[in-house]
This record gives structure tokens, sequence and C-alpha cells, in this order.
């Protein structure tokens, strides 16, 4: 991974970051200072927000980590499946929170339910990233166990040679 890339990554996740925690900031701040309508279920909507925020946060940090990871050359090694087993826990839970929206949404869609189709639809395929990003967190473990392989054999023809 070039130096380019690792820094515009940072970049992006550094403002993604900044961008989540404002938001919630002002989710909080709206949840303290404004009062519902009575138009939508505002209350709940504000803290699932909340909660998917955390998800993309988590996934933030994990995807940081794995970056620094790869910048080390140490990717390759049990420690990073923790943070891709937080990616795809981050995932599940943005797919949780977004049917959560959806259930809350649904009522107000009686006229039209291809809307919460449709949002479900959505819930479905974050659902599927995260079974993308599963498969991807089996082929990390065939890397590190042919890395591990790799290793031994190196040591067994150093004491050889």
């Amino acid at each position: 991974m070039g130096k380019l890339t690792v820094r515009a990554l940072r970049a992006i996740l550094m403002l993604v970051l900044v961008g989540t925690v404002l938001v919630q900031v002002g989710m909080v701040w709206a949840l303290a200072t404004d009062p519902e309508d009575g138009t939508l279920p505002l209350t709940p909507l504000r803290l699932i927000t909340i909660l998917g925020l955390v998800a993309v946060q988590v996934a933030v940090v994990c995807v940081w980590r794995l970056v620094a990871m790869v910048r080390r050359g140490t990717v390759f090694s049990h420690a990073a499946f923790r943070y891709v087993d937080g990616v795809i826990g981050s995932i599940v839970a943005a797919a949780l929170v977004w049917f959560a929206v959806t259930a809350v949404n649904a009522p107000g869609q009686r006229e039209d339910p291809g809307v919460t189709v449709i949002m479900a639809g959505i819930g479905v395929a974050i659902l599927g990233v995260a079974l993308v990003v599963l498969v991807l967190r089996m082929l990390l473990t065939q890397a590190v166990a042919l890395d591990v392989e790799a290793a031994r054999m190196q040591a067994e023809l150093d004491e050889v040679i």
C-alpha cells in the first residue's frame, strides 16, 4: 500500500469520524432541546441515529488499525482478526439499526408499503456486505496460515543451511 493511498484513506476516515461525532452531538442536543411535534417519531429516530453512528465509528477505528497493520507489514497475523471481526460486527449492527429505522418508519408508510419493502431490502443488502467481509476474513485466515507455514519452512531451511 503506497503512502499516498494510506494518507488519503486516513484523511477520509478522519473526516468520517469527525463528521459522525458532530452529528451525534447534534442529535444529543436535539434530544435535549427540540420537542417532538407529533408528525414523526423523532426521539426514536434520533436515538437510532446515534447508535448507527457508533457502528460507523467502530468500523472506522477498526479499518484505521488494519491500515496501520498493513503499513507495518503485520496484517497477516492473528491480531488482524480482532479488527476484521470489529468491522463485521459493526456492519451487522448497522443493518440492525437500519431495520429499526425501517420498523419506526413503517407505520407512516401504510399508503405506500413499497417504501418499507425497499428499506428492508437495503437492510438485507447491508447484511450482504457483512457476508462479503466474512468471506474476506476467511481469505485472511488462509493467508495467515500460509504465512505461518512459510515462516516454519524458512526456519527449517535456515537450520539446514
